[in-house]
């Protein structure tokens, strides 16, 4: 059974920057992607950015320019930094990992709270 382990988060001033990290318990093959999800209270979760084994990444127009999702390979850890937070940015951030077989994995989630 694989687990994925997020930490990093935390309460942080608009303006201020954070970055997750998201580690799966053990390697995983054929991975097609891995991506960082979002859920504010009384909404639904979102997607926040998503990076193909390929290295495409994708991110929702709200973090544009802001957030970056990126891999290391190596120490199987999927990570997302954030900076200009604003307060509209605060939520549980969850991360996902889908494999080629169809196979979808989550983390426990990472609260973020950005607010003075």
């Amino acid at each position: 059974q694989v687990q994925l382990v997020e930490s990093g988060g935390g309460l942080v001033q608009p303006g201020g920057s954070l970055r997750l990290s998201c580690a799966a318990s053990r390697i995983i093959l054929n991975i097609n992607t891995m991506a960082w999800y979002r859920q504010a209270p009384g909404k639904q979760r979102e997607l926040v950015a998503s990076i193909t084994t390929g290295a495409s990444t994708n991110y929702a127009d709200s973090v544009k320019g802001r957030f970056t999702i990126s891999v290391d390979d190596a120490k199987n850890t999927v990570y997302l930094q954030m900076n200009s937070l604003k307060p509209e940015d605060t939520a549980v951030y969850y991360c996902r990992l889908t494999t080629l077989w169809g196979f979808v994995y989550w983390g426990q989630g990472a609260q973020v709270t950005v607010s003075t």
